[in-house]
């Protein structure tokens, strides 16, 4: 049976995992060498940490995750009303440190939310599938997802809490919502944007913005960042200046390099020929994570599925798409590449859910 397991596995899940992580381990190498290598040597102890995790989720059935999960959620929330009362860092709440040891509620919260979010959803089409499309049980939906976002919100993190977001679209999307929700859903978004900007968001928030928008308009603050990023990415051109030769990333102008800015790093110390293929690596695990969604044996696994696809999607465009100078700067770090322990573990736990739906397809013996 457990053979079954394994042949029924969608190995390019892991395969692409593991590639991101190895190019991630050479950028790491290279971006800190005067730091004496110390976030390389941490993330491969990050890494064999979260393959451990991954297999123990991978062997676990994720009925039995689903299950548990509203234990999983109000941890999840304790956390997050937990570290907004500690140390701001970089403005933000968003930190628990313990010695040298320190880890992103916010991140393993995902991992909870999405499994009890489908769980939620999976009871509520119990009897009928277009029960999804009821107003007030739409809005249960939503308030699950809107707890923790609002939460995140306040450390403020807007990247992570429009990982959520996205996630739970592809999810809603995936259930068979009606389209009328998705079109005032987006109405809405369009119309709250401006009144969100001029009213709600910090001046910070704001700057980054409008240095999105026109970089060059402060080019020695707010813009510097990303105007050095894209000087790193176009001078690597087609192969790269080669590993520990790369003058933005060496000299100290990338920043900060180990991890909002991995992605330029690689631009510019291996080329296009790399950063191209780190994008193609991203499409494969997110259209095969996609077609696990597709094919499991029921809802909850492609609702699971698919919330892990939206976050995968968000973290790839949203991280590459800052370094190029295509999308506001938000700290979303580049998973599985760029450095991070909370986002290394979370991001292997949804590959080992990935493989535990897809090998499940079929009829399979899962320790419980």
């Amino acid at each position: 049976m457990k053979n079954k397991i394994f042949k029924n596995m969608e190995w390019w899940i892991l395969i692409s995992a593991v590639l991101l992580s190895i190019v991630g381990f050479v950028a790491l190498y290279s971006a800190s060498q005067q730091l004496e290598l110390t976030y390389f040597k941490r993330q491969i102890i990050w890494f064999s940490i979260s393959i451990v995790i991954m297999i123990i989720t991978m062997l676990i059935d994720y009925e039995f995750l689903a299950k548990i999960s509203p234990v999983f959620y109000v941890i999840g929330l304790i956390s997050l009303i937990a570290v907004l009362f500690t140390r701001t860092i970089n403005g933000a709440n968003s930190w628990f440190n313990i010695g040298f040891f320190s880890f992103q509620p916010a991140e393993l919260a995902k991992i909870s939310v999405i499994l009890f979010l489908s769980s939620i959803m999976v009871k509520i089409q119990e009897r009928d599938k277009q029960e999804i499309n009821v107003f007030w049980k739409l809005l249960i939906i939503l308030a699950v997802v809107a707890v923790p976002v609002g939460l995140i919100v306040l450390q403020p993190d807007y990247g992570t809490a429009a990982a959520y977001l996205v996630a739970t679209v592809l999810m809603l999307f995936v259930s068979g919502v009606d389209k009328k929700y998705i079109i005032i859903a987006l109405l809405v978004v369009i119309i709250a944007a401006p009144l969100v900007y001029n009213f709600v968001l910090p001046d910070h928030a704001k700057k980054r913005i409008d240095v999105f928008l026109n970089p060059e308009s402060d080019p020695k603050g707010s813009g510097y960042n990303v105007l050095q990023s894209k000087i790193a990415i176009g001078a690597g051109e087609l192969t790269g200046m080669g590993i520990l030769n790369g003058n933005q990333t060496q000299m100290g102008y990338l920043s900060p390099k180990t991890t909002d800015f991995i992605y330029s790093v690689i631009g510019e110390e291996m080329g296009f020929v790399i950063s191209g293929a780190v994008v193609l690596v991203y499409v494969t695990l997110i259209t095969r994570a996609l077609y696990v969604a597709k094919t499991a044996k029921d809802d909850l696994g492609s609702y699971i599925a698919a919330g892990i696809s939206g976050i995968f999607l968000f973290h790839m465009a949203e991280n590459i798409g800052m370094t190029l100078g295509l999308l506001p700067i938000t700290g979303v770090p580049l998973l599985f590449i760029s450095y991070g322990g909370s986002s290394m573990i979370t991001s292997f736990i949804c590959i080992g859910l990935l493989l535990n739906i897809s090998g499940n397809r079929k009829k399979t013996i899962f320790i419980k």
